[in-house]
């Protein structure tokens, strides 16, 4: 199923309630941050209303989408849209950086990202990855081949926090995850070579070997144990 497909059906599952598609997240940015067979899409749908007899139309529409890899669209109501920017900002922050309308327009105005919303939800969210990756770490155990899926499922999440870090210091983060990583850690003061491993090893570019998995996991975690602290400690400024 292409976006192609995916734009067509909703068009006709919605018709003139279809406000906007838009395509986000790794493929909207580019570059080497998309991996081909890898890397899934993105998609935020955006209509005037939801019911449920629309949500049904719009189901074989989201199975077949995930069927091919996907996560179900982020469908939301025109209203919902310009209300939620409060509690997600980290999410609004990506998408309003990087996207690709594939349809009709992204309703732009009002949209705002407050400093001290994106502090909380950053806090909350870097937090709470930090306690799923020590209950990863616990069940992963010794298993080698659990820790290499623990690191190559969680740095996705990890750099999506440090794009969020990285706005929150009134910097524009750069689309390429390595830079980022070095950029971040060298603000924060942690090691960047952990994700920079990683990240490398899901670009094919060196792979891990079961050796490295140990000694790259105790570094990556380190690494997220000092992020999260800093974070903590982190002042407030202005809206960004």
């Amino acid at each position: 199923m292409t976006l192609e497909d995916l734009v067509r059906r909703l068009q006709d599952a919605y018709g003139d309630a279809l406000r906007c598609v838009a395509l986000y997240g790794s493929a909207a940015r580019g570059g080497s941050e998309h991996i081909a067979k890898k890397s899934d899409y993105n998609v935020l749908v955006i209509v005037w209303a939801l019911s449920m007899d629309a949500l049904r139309r719009e189901t074989p529409i989201a199975r077949d989408w995930g069927a091919a890899g996907n996560p179900p669209p982020l469908t939301l109501t025109l209203n919902e849209w310009h209300r939620c920017a409060d509690i997600y900002p980290m999410e609004y922050a990506d998408i309003l950086q990087y996207h690709r309308v594939l349809c009709g327009a992204l309703p732009l105005d009002g949209i705002r990202i407050d400093q001290e919303h994106l502090r909380l939800q950053l806090e909350s969210e870097a937090m709470g990855k930090l306690l799923r990756l020590r209950h990863s770490i616990l069940l992963a155990g010794d298993d080698r081949k659990e820790q290499l899926a623990l690191l190559e499922n969680s740095l996705g999440t990890v750099f999506t926090l440090f794009r969020a870090y990285a706005r929150l210091h009134g910097a524009t983060p750069p689309a390429d995850s390595h830079a980022l990583a070095v950029d971040v850690a060298e603000h924060v003061g942690f090691d960047a070579a952990p994700f920079v491993r990683v990240w490398r090893h899901l670009q094919d570019q060196e792979k891990l070997t079961d050796e490295d998995v140990g000694p790259t996991l105790a570094a990556y975690l380190s690494a997220v144990q000092a992020f999260v602290a800093h974070v903590d400690q982190y002042p407030l400024t202005s809206d960004l």
